[in-house]
């Protein structure tokens, strides 16, 4: 959790109560009746479209439009949900600005795409208010499916598996389920409690159960699922961000960014969670964004992003390093962590050493600067704990699980998807589509006996 006290700059309670709530509103208030058609109606509804070709799920997104357009949004809702069970989820967190929106022919020909996102987001609220389900759980086939991960992966493999008629258990280390829809993102991108809400929506299909607080590794052991199930889907994310290596990493007021985040997702109040005055958060992707943009929204006065590459390099898409900037945050780039100062043990400053590509390899220059912080996040990228994997003999490839097209691991009963898998890039909606995908492939190995 979040460390800190008064006495080197970090506290709690910086602002007024209002201030909280307006700061932690909704980022994109959901579409009107007459928002929505105005602009569904901006669709070309291309035969070819680019936009579901972008997508990772491959949502028909002229269509789903087409009927929001036509005055049938319950009908999109099914369209969305067909291919992603997690629509709702996505269509608040999906980065639609380097996805389906970037190659919205509006977008090439007026540099205003149409607001897919917001129409899916209008559809799929809609459908999930009034309690529309369109799938059935299939009849009982007999076969079991454990499901490691109530994460995105993990409960989009499971609603698929119980359509054909499978009966699933998901595992979750954690008390919640979600995953991090639950625990990751940003609180302004997803408020009301939406993910805990998604996760009873997906799982009211039924023939799927869950046990939380079981990790693998300690509580379960991939050997004794093999055996009880027939099958296993992994879907276990990531673990901790990585160590700086640096001197004074340790001081009191040097936190991890995902902790930060989390702290925040599950706090019923945010005027207890402590914060510094001068807060910088290293790293470039959306992390960080989230990390720092949140720092502001607590009541910090001076936050900076420092990323040891440029603007073009950032992980953050463009929409999201505009959004930090909008909201006060500094983006500092071509800076490097040299080691944290610390003054009795808490942090003071960072100092950074100032970085340039040397034919094409990243390089310190010698020049360095100090930044004043008393408090920092390291938002430098997530790795996949090995040790759960211990004694499992699966395959590893570039320090994730290592999967055919199939999502097929080295273990024949084995399937895996989302983050921990090779391919997965760190989007709910990828993870979506490797967990659907790998649950057509195991019922049709199950089917076929092959």
């Amino acid at each position: 959790m979040v460390t800190g006290s008064n006495t080197n700059g970090i506290a709690a309670g910086r602002l007024d109560q209002q201030d909280y709530s307006e700061n932690f509103d909704d980022l994109h208030p959901p579409l009107s009746q007459h928002e929505a058609m105005v602009a569904a109606d901006r669709c070309y509804f291309c035969y070819d479209a680019p936009c579901a070709e972008a997508c990772p799920t491959t949502i028909d997104i002229p269509l789903f439009i087409r009927q929001i357009a036509t005055g049938n949004p319950i009908g999109s809702a099914e369209t969305i949900f067909s291919q992603n069970i997690l629509g709702g989820m996505c269509a608040r967190v999906c980065p639609v600005e380097t996805l389906c929106e970037e190659v919205c022919v509006r977008e090439e020909a007026e540099g205003k795409p149409v607001k897919i996102g917001e129409l899916q987001r209008y559809a799929t609220d809609m459908a999930m208010a009034q309690g529309r389900q369109f799938f059935v759980r299939g009849p009982s086939t007999g076969k079991k499916i454990a499901v490691v991960g109530a994460g995105p992966a993990g409960l989009a493999c499971a609603h698929r598996l119980a359509i054909y008629g499978h009966q699933v258990r998901i595992y979750d280390a954690r008390e919640k389920s979600g995953g991090l829809n639950e625990y990751g993102i940003a609180a302004y991108k997803s408020v009301d409690n939406f993910a805990a809400r998604e996760v009873e929506y997906v799982t009211s299909i039924g023939g799927i159960d869950i046990e939380h607080n079981k990790a693998l590794g300690s509580d379960i052991s991939l050997e004794g699922l093999s055996g009880e199930f027939d099958a296993v889907f992994l879907g276990i994310g990531l673990g901790a961000t990585g160590d700086l290596g640096i001197d004074g990493e340790d001081s009191a007021g040097v936190d991890d960014a995902i902790d930060f985040i989390e702290t925040l997702r599950q706090a019923e109040e945010y005027s207890a969670i402590p914060i510094g005055r001068k807060v910088v958060v290293i790293g470039g992707g959306m992390t960080a964004v989230d990390a720092a943009v949140q720092a502001r929204l607590l009541g910090a006065q001076d936050v900076s992003i420092c990323y040891r590459r440029g603007k073009g390099q950032m992980a953050a898409s463009e929409y999201e390093q505009d959004l930090a900037a909008s909201n006060g945050v500094t983006i500092r780039h071509w800076l490097q962590p040299g080691k944290i100062i610390a003054e009795g043990g808490k942090v003071s400053g960072i100092e950074f050493e100032y970085t340039a590509f040397d034919n094409d390899r990243l390089k310190g220059t010698g020049e360095t600067t100090i930044i004043p912080a008393d408090q920092v996040f390291k938002a430098i990228g997530q790795k996949l704990d090995i040790a759960k994997l211990e004694g499992s003999g699966l395959k590893t490839n570039s320090g994730r699980i290592a999967i055919d097209e199939n999502g097929q691991t080295s273990n024949p009963k084995v399937w895996a998807g989302g983050d921990c898998a090779e391919g997965g890039d760190d989007l709910t909606v990828s993870a979506v589509a490797m967990g659907r995908d790998a649950a057509e492939n195991i019922n049709l190995k199950l089917a076929t006996g092959a």
